[in-house]
């Protein structure tokens, strides 16, 4: 589905209205697929939390009711699906790193007040400008490279079952009456109770009661604070400024004309989540284009799907935050690599509008090849080597 059909049905959504038997039965296609694209990042979500809580012990209670809750924020303000994702590089460092915490919500203070302070004084602006065509359908390119990879490795621990939904996936990737992602969850379900039978008794132990989450500030000390800044935050930067401020604004006004936003209103919404997300127990998030692809793909076109994700995070912190590892688990991970997989694969797909220029094209090429690695780095090379080739200092 190229970005003009996108955009178009998208218009489409919007401006229908529900008259008589036919205006209903467009609403309801429309709800349907809304609630369907709201999954399309669970690839992402569901493996960092897992992580998170058993690894790095922080509580499944303020983790995922922070989560929601910037969840529906960003899906009422954005009106988009503009998504609200883990940050990996600093994710995979705490999971890797064994850090307390409070170490990790430090982080998340000093994440926070620089994107806030980098988009409130426009300081954002110039580095935002050397972003060229290239050097960000390159970061685009990069990025849904790396989650197809991604998701194949994931397929790999069960072929047979990554196989079947694969195909069914693609048979109804179209199909607005039966959404794929509704289909990928219920094989999925499925798939894990008959692989584990353990977890059906699990399952049946799962305990609701109501809990709220707690103030997490006194946990931090000002060595915590100190570490976590030279460690997470600063390498984070450059790896959220390409994937998190200038592909995902680009994406969204590619994808949503009618409601753009700008890299300045990005960094500051980073910058706002940071900072509120730590009190009360969350982790570091930020707005991933791959998130965007993966709600996309799947059929979400408004900020509703964000709305619907949230809600359920919300109630399953407030209600069932005891019972979060055994939910998680009816996932099994060769399916999140098939949602990954897809989502990598609608990301990457805008590049095909580079044009013919051969110094475009190469400079696109250099840039995912160094994004699959670090985007920081592949930011820095795509500048340098994109102004190189604009005033003749080299020639390919």
């Amino acid at each position: 589905m190229s970005p003009d059909s996108r955009a178009k049905g998208l218009e489409e959504g919007k401006t229908a209205q529900p008259v008589g038997a036919g205006g209903r039965k467009t609403k309801n296609l429309y709800n349907k697929m809304e609630w369907a694209g709201a999954f399309g990042d669970i690839g992402t979500l569901i493996p960092f939390v897992v992580a998170y809580i058993t690894i790095v012990k922080v509580e499944p209670l303020g983790l995922l009711f922070m989560f929601g809750v910037c969840l529906l924020a960003a899906g009422f303000y954005y009106r988009t699906p503009i998504p609200i994702q883990p940050m990996k590089a600093i994710g995979a460092a705490a999971i890797a790193g064994g850090i307390s915490p409070a170490a990790l919500f430090g982080s998340g203070l000093t994440t926070g007040l620089f994107w806030l302070v980098a988009g409130a004084t426009g300081a954002i602006r110039p580095v935002a400008k050397l972003a060229t065509k290239p050097v960000v359908r390159g970061i685009m390119l990069g990025l849904g490279l790396s989650f197809m990879v991604d998701g194949i490795h994931r397929m790999q621990t069960a072929p047979v079952l990554a196989g079947i939904a694969l195909v069914v996936t693609y048979f109804l990737l179209a199909n607005p009456r039966v959404p794929a992602m509704f289909v990928l969850l219920v094989i999925g379900v499925g798939s894990a109770v008959i692989m584990n039978p353990q977890i059906s008794a699990e399952l049946a132990k799962i305990h609701i009661g109501f809990k709220l989450p707690v103030f997490s500030i006194p946990m931090i000390t000002w060595n915590d604070l100190v570490i976590c800044t030279l460690l997470f935050t600063i390498p984070q930067i450059p790896l959220t400024l390409g994937n998190a401020v200038i592909a995902i604004t680009a994406e969204n006004n590619e994808l949503f004309p009618d409601r753009q936003v700008t890299e300045r209103q990005i960094a500051v919404s980073q910058g706002v989540i940071n900072l509120v997300s730590p009190l009360l127990g969350g982790i570091l998030l930020c707005h991933g284009a791959g998130g965007m692809a993966g709600h996309v793909r799947f059929g979400a076109r408004t900020g509703g799907a964000l709305v619907i994700l949230g809600s359920m995070l919300v109630l399953i912190a407030l209600f069932l935050s005891d019972s979060v590892a055994v939910i998680f688990k009816i996932s099994p991970n060769a399916i999140l690599g098939v949602i990954l997989f897809f989502a990598g694969s609608e990301l990457a797909i805008v590049v095909k509008d580079i044009g013919e220029k051969k110094s475009d094209f190469y400079v696109m090429l250099i840039v995912a090849a160094f994004a699959m690695w670090h985007m920081g780095v592949a930011f820095l090379v795509g500048i340098i080597l994109d102004n190189s080739l604009r005033k003749g200092w080299i020639k390919i």
